[in-house]
């Protein structure tokens, strides 16, 4: 069943033919890729789903009552609302009645609280509050923040957790993975996998896309083509059309091309007799000004990479403190010539921090670290900080000359920006006007201007498309010199680096050799044996009960009773009535209490039967 469908929908904006007659349908049950080019509409045709954006032509059918929630990559101007009533407000009534108990529980007005809880009651709204408390607990939220007070990135995972919240019918999520830490995607992955709704998403992580999206919709030159399959199958497919298509315009162009040859050479005579041929002529000049060729594609340049010392970076038992917060803890690192080092860790663990201490920017409290000789870093900042908002394109990459030096060749600036995609309209435009995508190429441009024996990349993915993050990709393989790069990207650190840094607890960090995968396993490995080793204690244990264990067994049954008798009591309080016009924070710790008493029930009867087992 369609819930909803596009039926020759048509949109230009700025004068760009981003739809082109162009149709869709929304099955029920589907889990979408929407993929295509930085520019190529995807934002805007999620914007066209939730009713942002009205077509020129065309049309497009909703199924009745369809409930629609989504997160875009606009980030709202949000006054002095609280980040949990921007949770929960999606849900209409329930979502006041939540807002207000949350707000009452906080004060003292009991007859108020009475009469919200009263109001819970009617509406089962009590059903919700896990729900709200493990989104945010996943997403890093914190629910008694203010919304004004929060960052773009916290307000863009507030934004996403209050459309989980909303359980609509359709999802749609614009670039959901930036700003979330590792933890927080696969806990997204595993959530949207077992969601009841649809989902629309688009995504520059492939990672995150092969392991939610059971169908493929890719936008290209304003059509859109659907591809039923997951999306390593898309990749081998999107290569054949490719060159199908490539093969098409090829033998179209021979025609044309002769074409064009007999109407120029031909007898006047003979032309007036054509007159068919003539028609057929117009018709093929007219079918190649309308044809929308594909857009090119960068090319992998040869890095201009000078040769550093063989000790890059040395950090020996560094101790520093920021604000209270221990970043790092008797730490040490060896980073040598070559070497291609991922930094993994939650958002706000220190990653950025510890990488201004390598690079000497910032002093440790304690210890010693050395950088090597003949270093030349380019930075990669995911703040932007070294582009010039006022200048052009142009200026930025060549700091204000016509030709860079790549190689020890001269290439003019223009010829250059051609090779990371940007058309010659945009290159004297100021950056202030260019997309995330546009701002991100433009800085590798200027990155890989200048010759450099250390690329330090923080969160160097973000908008990025495919293509350009796979250029990226096979850029930084080729690429001879060292590498600090801190992402979230799975797949990116797999293909890039030679061994990660992974924040284990505060101040800590463990340095393993391989990508993220070799991390996990190595950690899944260390998990068995850490297993196999307190099960081989239990079975080295001599099999007769001690004097103690005897002791215990005896004893147990009556702890047992006791426990029963306790949450007995407990769930007889917990059904009067009137138990919950108390004050809140008690009828908290009599659920709190009660879910103790029965995990040591379990506990008690768990060891109760293991006793008996061996006895």
């Amino acid at each position: 069943m369609s819930i909803v469908s596009l039926n020759g929908v048509t949109l230009i904006l700025a004068g760009n033919r981003l739809l082109d007659q162009a149709d869709w349908q929304i099955q029920a049950q589907e889990r979408i890729a929407l993929v295509g080019r930085n520019g190529a509409g995807k934002s805007t045709l999620l914007k066209l789903l939730q009713g942002d954006l009205i077509p020129d032509s065309g049309q497009i059918h909703q199924l009745s009552g369809l409930r629609i929630a989504g997160l875009t990559q606009e980030v709202p101007i949000t006054g002095k609302e609280s980040v949990y009533h921007f949770l929960v407000k999606s849900l209409g009534e329930v979502g006041e009645v939540l807002a207000q108990f949350n707000e009452l529980s906080q004060q003292e007005d009991m007859d108020k609280l009475a009469q919200c809880q009263q109001k819970m009651d009617n509406l089962h709204a009590w059903d919700l509050l896990p729900k709200i408390e493990t989104m945010a607990s996943r997403l890093g939220i914190n629910i008694t923040d203010q919304m004004n007070n929060l960052s773009g990135g916290m307000k863009r995972r507030v934004l996403l957790g209050a459309a989980l919240i909303a359980t609509p019918d359709l999802l749609l999520l614009d670039e959901p993975t930036n700003h979330l830490d590792i933890e927080a995607i696969e806990w997204l992955e595993s959530y949207l996998k077992s969601f009841a709704g649809n989902v629309v998403v688009v995504t520059h992580d492939r990672e995150f896309l092969g392991q939610v999206a059971n169908r493929i919709v890719e936008i290209d030159r304003g059509k859109l083509y659907q591809h039923e399959c997951d999306y390593e199958t898309y990749l081998d497919r999107r290569e054949s059309i490719r060159l199908s298509e490539q093969k098409q315009n090829d033998l179209f162009d021979k025609r044309l091309a002769e074409e064009e040859v007999w109407i120029r050479t031909g007898v006047k005579a003979r032309r007036t007799r054509n007159e068919g041929r003539v028609r057929a002529l117009k018709a093929l000049r007219e079918e190649y000004k309308a044809r929308r060729n594909q857009v090119g594609t960068v090319k992998s340049l040869a890095l201009d990479v000078t040769r550093s010392g063989s000790m890059v970076i040395e950090a020996k038992q560094v101790n520093f403190v920021i604000a209270n917060k221990t970043i790092v803890r008797d730490f040490s690192l060896l980073l040598t010539r070559g070497d291609k080092l991922g930094i993994i860790g939650p958002n706000g663990c220190g990653k950025t921090t510890l990488v201004r201490l390598l690079l000497g920017e910032l002093e440790p409290d304690s210890g010693t670290i050395k950088q090597g000789t003949s270093l030349n870093v380019a930075y990669f900042d995911q703040l932007r900080r070294h582009l010039q908002e006022d200048q052009t394109v142009m200026f930025n990459v060549g700091d204000g000359a016509d030709y860079v030096t790549i190689n020890g060749k001269q290439k003019h600036v223009a010829s250059y920006l051609r090779e990371f995609l940007f058309p010659p309209e945009r290159f004297n435009q100021p950056v202030s006007s260019l997309s995330g995508g546009e701002r991100n190429r433009l800085l590798l441009a200027k990155l890989f201007a200048k010759p450099v024996n250390l690329l330090v990349m923080d969160e160097p993915t973000n908008d990025l498309d495919i293509e350009t993050l796979e250029l990226l990709e096979n850029m930084l393989m080729e690429y001879p010199g060292t590498l600090i790069l801190i992402s979230h990207d799975r797949a990116f650190i797999n293909q890039v680096v030679t061994s990660v840094l992974v924040y284990e607890e505060e101040g800590q960090f463990g340095e393993f050799v391989g990508g993220y995968d070799e991390y996990r396993m190595h950690r899944k490995q260390q998990r068995e044996v850490a297993v196999k080793a307190a099960s081989t204690k239990r079975t080295n244990s001599a099999n007769k009960l001690s004097f103690n264990e005897q002791r215990e067994l005896s004893q147990l049954p009556q702890k047992i009773e006791q426990l029963e008798k306790k949450i007995a009591n407990l769930q007889l309080q917990m059904a009067d009535p009137q138990f919950y016009q108390q004050d809140a924070q008690l009828i908290s710790q009599v659920g709190q209490q009660l879910a103790k008493e029965e995990a040591l029930l379990a506990v008690a009867f768990a060891r109760w039967e293991a006793l008996e087992e061996r006895q």
